[in-house]
């Protein structure tokens, strides 16, 4: 890809059917509400329930999508497994469909990991996957993964792999966090270049050493913007998406503030005293009219009658709105 992909992503809900198996059509119709709302998609997150769904479910799905006539240039797939085999099955496909770049979760079930060892596993994905298209961007969540990204392990992969290293998610819900990987990759101009390139004679034209840093919840967007971020991969994109969208669009505007005031607002409501995914997906089913949407796979659990009760006073409350969604 020649540019590469940036603003404002969704995690893409997945909706089941009765028997739990995906249901293709309900996921290829929100996908494009989501594009059609200035949104790219990052199907199979943690908001996807990715790591519910088999390698194989998440490889057809990708397949249907891209059968539907899906732009893959806006598109992101969460591909990273726990199996080297798996993880580089997935993200071949995702390459060869042309997409922007995957989401990949470091290994996750061994704890206290090493550096050496997370750093083996992405390079085993890197040679084998064997494809100067491929473009990482390393998904870093230790309040679900525990397993995490450091500057150092970023450090070694771009060193090796400038080009398949494409940037990261940060989901660490830690500003902090975020501002440590954006001042350690030299950022400038909404672009982060790698310290070895910081006394190159142009590094602005160092394609080769890009480190696009996303926030992981739109909470930080005005923030990660003003300090050289790229965008959000954030779970509510998947409702309010167009209001993003115009943040990033306009975060030098003299009412960015109040923008973000007002997504936060938002993201407070589902994120405050609801089980997110369950929530999000319980909107979708309110706003469509279409109950089959609260259905989520096990482990979790949809809201109950009175948190859906709940839920909708306080969306109603806040005026919010899904423009464009198609009702059934």
């Amino acid at each position: 890809m020649t540019q590469p992909i940036r603003g404002v992503l969704a995690p893409v809900l997945t909706p089941f059917k009765a028997d739990l198996s995906p249901d293709r059509e309900r996921f290829i119709a929100h996908c494009k509400w989501l594009l059609s709302q200035n949104c790219g998609l990052a199907p199979f997150g943690t908001t996807s329930e990715g790591n519910s769904l088999a390698a194989e479910e998440r490889a057809t799905l990708l397949d249907s999508l891209v059968a539907a006539g899906i732009n893959t240039s806006r598109m992101m797939p969460g591909t990273g497994c726990c199996s080297i085999t798996e993880t580089v099955k997935l993200t071949a496909q995702a390459v060869k469909h042309g997409c922007a770049g995957v989401l990949m979760l470091p290994p996750f079930y061994y704890k206290s990991v090493t550096e050496e060892g997370l750093y083996r596993y992405f390079s085993e994905v890197v040679q084998r996957v064997g494809d100067a298209r491929l473009k990482i961007y390393l998904y870093h969540i230790p309040p679900v993964a525990v397993v995490g990204i450091t500057t150092a392990l970023v450090e070694r992969l771009l060193k090796s792999y400038p080009n398949a290293i494409a940037g990261m998610k940060d989901s660490s819900g830690d500003w902090t966090n975020t501002k440590t990987f954006l001042d350690a990759f030299g950022v400038r101009a909404g672009r982060a270049v790698s310290p070895d390139a910081r006394s190159s004679s142009d590094p602005a034209t160092d394609t080769q050493t890009t480190f696009d840093v996303f926030v992981g919840s739109e909470s930080f967007l005005l923030a990660n913007m003003r300090n050289g971020g790229v965008g959000t991969i954030s779970a509510t994109a998947n409702v309010n998406p167009a209001a993003i969208y115009k943040l990033y669009a306009e975060w030098t505007n003299a009412d960015a503030d109040d923008q973000q005031a007002k997504l936060n607002v938002v993201r407070d409501v589902f994120g405050e005293k609801y089980p997110m995914i369950s929530a999000l997906k319980q909107a979708i089913a309110i706003y469509a009219n279409d109950p089959a949407w609260r259905m989520v796979r096990p482990p979790l659990v949809e809201l109950t009658a009175e948190q859906a009760k709940t839920l909708t006073a306080e969306l109603k409350a806040i005026s919010f709105t899904m423009p464009g969604l198609l009702k059934r």
